[in-house]
Order: C-alpha cells, then structure tokens, then sequence
C-alpha cells in the first residue's frame, strides 16, 4: 500500500522538512559507513527515489511535471540516519507544474511527441527523528 506523499516545505532546492514515517533500516546487520544495495521495491527506497523526483520538478524549466518510472539500481547507507544513492529513470506526466498535482495520479504522457524519459542519479539523506530530508545530489541526463 502507498502511503500519500505530504507537501514538502522547502527552504532552498537542497533542503526540505517534511513529516517522514519512521523508515526502519532496511538491513539491521548492517554497520554504519558501508554503502550496500537495497531493494528497489523497499517502500525507504520508494519514498526517497520520491523525494528526488521533487527536487528535479522544483529545479527544472519543464512545464510538466515527471514522475519516477523505475528505481534501476539502490545502495544505502547508515550514516545519521538513512542516505540513499539511487538510480532512477524518470518520465514526463500530462501533469502541468502550476496545478500543484498530486503525483500519484499523474499519468506518463502517451503523446509521442511529448514523451521524455531521462536518466538520474540521486542522494537522498533522510534523518527520520528529525523529519528532515537533504538531497544533496540530483544528476538527470
């Protein structure tokens, strides 16, 4: 089940609060400092590879918004909290920016004129007793 995302309050482009569900760790093996690979389907991953995909929207000239498509490849890593290093593939919506849509129910474009799909690295640290969220990274091509 996918949880709404919540609006985000941004301070700059690279700093964002929002309310953030405790994500657990998603290995508790792990030690902190090593970067391992992640699932893309962990709903941690999800939410981050979300948050990324905002960071592009508020930084970008499009007048549509895009949507992640396919989370390709995730590491995370305990460091404060969870840093997530995320490949994902994006694509435009029939959503426009100024209707402030819920991206949940924005659909792909299906016009073939309008399709655009690019390919994007993203940084995501989420400290979840903080409620905050940093992206220090958000590389698309």
């Amino acid at each position: 089940s996918s949880h709404p995302f919540r609006p985000l309050m941004c301070f700059t482009l690279m700093f964002c609060v929002v309310p953030v569900p405790n994500v657990p760790p998603p290995h508790s093996t792990v030690r902190p400092g090593s970067p391992v690979p992640v699932n893309t389907n962990n709903p941690g991953v999800r939410k981050a590879a979300r948050f990324g995909v905002y960071r592009y929207n508020n930084s970008s000239n499009d007048l549509f918004l895009f949507k992640e498509s396919q989370i390709k490849k995730a590491m995370v890593q305990i460091v404060r909290g969870l840093k997530y290093m995320l490949h994902v593939e994006i694509k435009r919506t029939v959503c426009e920016k100024r209707d402030h849509s819920s991206l949940d129910r924005c659909h792909f474009q299906r016009n073939k004129n309008m399709q655009r799909t690019l390919r994007c690295y993203f940084e995501v640290w989420i400290t979840p007793w903080t409620h905050k969220v940093h992206i220090p990274v958000a590389h698309c091509h």
